[in-house]
């Protein structure tokens, strides 16, 4: 009977130590855990109870906390907040208090105003909650705030890389993008345009 109670407590520290490993926010320590809304005031994504917040290259799980309107649950049984990889964060998160927080708008004309990642794990953008309107992510003034999380996409592209893939790509005789007759350096500047253009958000070319 000890036995079997001993190593009941043994899963449950693991199953907890390993809760705490995979909460990945504000990985430095100086405070990038919080977003705000004007009508919910602070939301802390990684408060001291709790699980926290773990974003992975394809969803964001865990609880927010925010002091008005209680705990929101980003990976709720019949919603979720996913990540497609590149850092575009899309789906809905669930407050008993406030209801459905949208992460992408429905409106095409409001995606901007959706949450991304960057190249250096900073959340940035608006999420929507009908009963508590607009949440950012990020702000410079007056009071300077942000959430940030060590997962970046693992695609990060490099100029090396672009040199790289254009030398081979121009060399090959496929790259005459100007039709001109012959691939030269002018390729390879349309080439780094639809590049800059086209890439996804958390693509970002250093």
């Amino acid at each position: 009977m000890k036995l079997k109670i001993c190593k009941f407590f043994i899963i449950v520290a693991m199953a907890f130590t390993a809760g705490l490993a995979a909460e990945n926010i504000d990985p430095d320590n100086d405070g990038s855990q919080f977003a705000y809304g004007e009508n919910v005031g602070w939301l802390n994504f990684e408060p001291d109870k709790g699980v926290g917040v773990t974003i992975t290259d394809s969803s964001i799980t865990g609880y927010v906390w925010a002091e008005n309107i209680g705990w929101i649950n980003l990976s709720p049984a019949y919603g979720g907040v996913f990540n497609d990889g590149t850092g575009l964060l899309y789906g809905y998160a669930w407050s008993e208090n406030a209801g459905w927080i949208k992460f992408t708008p429905d409106n095409i004309e409001l995606r901007q105003y959706g949450v991304t990642i960057d190249g250096q794990g900073s959340l940035n953008g608006w999420a929507w909650g009908e009963n508590i309107g607009w949440i950012h992510f990020s702000s410079q003034s007056p009071l300077p705030y942000k959430v940030k999380t060590s997962w970046i996409t693992a695609c990060t592209v490099g100029i090396d890389d672009l040199g790289r893939f254009a030398e081979t790509w121009l060399s090959s005789g496929a790259g005459d993008l100007d039709q001109s007759g012959r691939a030269d350096f002018r390729d390879y500047t349309w080439l780094a345009e639809y590049w800059l253009g086209l890439c996804p958000p958390g693509w970002p070319l250093n």
